[in-house]
This record gives structure tokens, C-alpha cells and sequence, in this order.
């Protein structure tokens, strides 16, 4: 008995070693991993231009379609986006920090005169506005995912990873942007992240989130993924209306 009892914690020391050597690679994996994924984001970053395309797959329905929508952008240049909810189609254009907004109702607009345009009350030039606000380029958008994600693991042609609870109810709360206003309460939030690169670069990715809202008391219960595919990497070109153009100077 006395030999066992003076050898028990040499035993454990070992044991515990031998699960810290094992499990070393593992952090080391998931560290270099998200590490790929963050370089391949910032590679796509310092490309001349490029086009990115976003399909937004509602498993609910909830009587909206989204998308497919579109973006282009151009280091140090002009970014453009549009945006599809059922038949109604936005754009936005943005330049360093100014921004205009189309709508199918109002034409080309200012973030302000879109925001006026409401009123005091909520509605869809403030919906817009707030979308404006948040708005993300793919590498900006990824490593955002990225700092709500863990367990980020090469597995195939892609990384994958889970998103923290914090991190899908951040993501499932409608962030709130310069202007404020109100996300709904989100409960049992979990969603999961994917990414692909070619040669080092970010070539698509995709985030998937479920999760129960609740907003001005109406319950929503959310399955969606979202997908974004990166291309015309280098031959991208934007055409800026001169009406917008006008709106970005004003």
C-alpha cells in the first residue's frame, strides 16, 4: 500500500503529461488553421478588386425571399452592392465614408435623406440605413466570423468551426449600428462556420445560424445559411451611376 501511495502522483504527473503532449497538436492545428483562414482574408484584402456573390438560404421561409445578391468592390476605390428581398431590389454604392442608397420607391439617396424619409418612426429607409452601417466586405465579414468562432479544423478541401453561443447571438441579433435601435431577444443560439481558400486565398465561404427571436413580441424561429462565393479576382470593374455619384459628393 505504502509503495502505491508514493507513486500515485508521480503516476498522475505522467498521465497528465503525456494529455498535454497529446492534445498540444490539437490547439497548435486549431491555432494555425484559423491563422490560414485570417492570412487568406487579408490576402484577398490587398487584391486590386474583386466580385462577390451571396446566396442566402432560409430554411423557414417566413414568406421572404433574399438574394441572390451582389457585390463589387476596389482597393482605395469604390465598393457596390445589391441586395434582393422577394421583387424589390436595393443598391448601395460607398467610398471611403460616404455612401448612397437606391431604392426601387426613392431612387438614388444620402444615408440622410434615406434616414429622414422615416420619419421619427421605424421603416425602410432606416432598415437600410442601419444594413448600411453594418455593412461588410467578405475579408472584414470572415474575420468577424473568425473572432465569434472556436474549434477552427482543416477538414477536406475546407476549414470548418463552430460559433461560439455569444458569438451566433451576436450574429442573430441585427447589431445596431451608429444609429442604435433595439435587437430582438435571441434564445438557444448555435450556428456553425466554413471556409475555402486556393493558394492562400479566401475563395468562399459560409455560416450557417439557428437560433428563436423574439421581437416586439412576435416569436421567429431562424434556420439560415448564407453563402459567399469570391471571384473575378483582378478583372473586377464598377460603374458608378452619375446620380450616386452625386449623392457620395453631396
Amino acid at each position: 500500500m505504502g509503495k502505491t501511495t508514493a507513486t500515485t502522483p508521480m503516476k498522475k504527473y505522467l498521465l497528465f503529461s503525456i494529455m498535454a503532449l497529446l492534445a498540444g497538436p490539437l490547439f497548435a492545428a486549431d491555432a494555425s488553421s484559423k491563422d490560414n483562414v485570417l492570412n487568406a482574408s487579408k490576402k484577398l484584402a490587398d487584391a486590386a478588386n474583386y466580385t462577390w456573390d451571396v446566396t442566402i438560404n432560409n430554411a423557414n421561409g417566413g414568406g421572404f425571399t433574399f438574394g441572390p445578391n451582389e457585390g463589387k468592390t476596389e482597393k482605395d476605390g469604390y465598393t457596390w452592392y445589391s441586395m434582393k428581398m422577394n421583387d424589390n431590389t436595393t443598391e448601395f454604392v460607398m467610398k471611403g465614408t460616404n455612401a448612397a442608397i437606391n431604392t426601387p420607391d426613392n431612387g438614388w439617396q444620402t444615408r440622410a435623406e434615406a434616414t429622414a424619409d422615416s420619419g421619427d418612426q421605424p421603416g425602410p429607409g432606416r432598415f437600410l440605413v442601419r444594413m448600411l452601417d453594418n455593412f461588410q466586405t467578405p475579408p472584414k465579414e470572415v474575420q468577424d466570423l473568425l473572432s465569434k468562432a472556436r474549434n477552427i479544423q482543416k477538414a477536406g478541401d475546407a476549414y470548418t468551426g463552430e460559433l461560439t453561443e455569444d458569438g451566433a447571438k451576436a450574429l442573430l441579433s441585427f447589431r445596431r449600428g451608429r444609429n442604435g435601435g433595439n435587437g430582438p431577444d435571441v434564445s438557444n443560439p448555435k450556428g456553425s462556420v466554413k471556409f475555402w481558400t486556393k493558394d492562400g486565398v479566401l475563395t468562399k465561404y459560409e455560416f450557417h445560424l439557428q437560433g428563436s427571436l423574439n421581437f416586439n413580441g412576435n416569436d421567429f424561429d431562424v434556420d439560415r445559411t448564407t453563402t459567399v462565393e469570391i471571384k473575378d479576382v483582378g478583372s473586377t470593374k464598377i460603374t458608378v451611376p452619375d446620380d450616386a455619384k452625386k449623392k457620395l459628393s453631396s
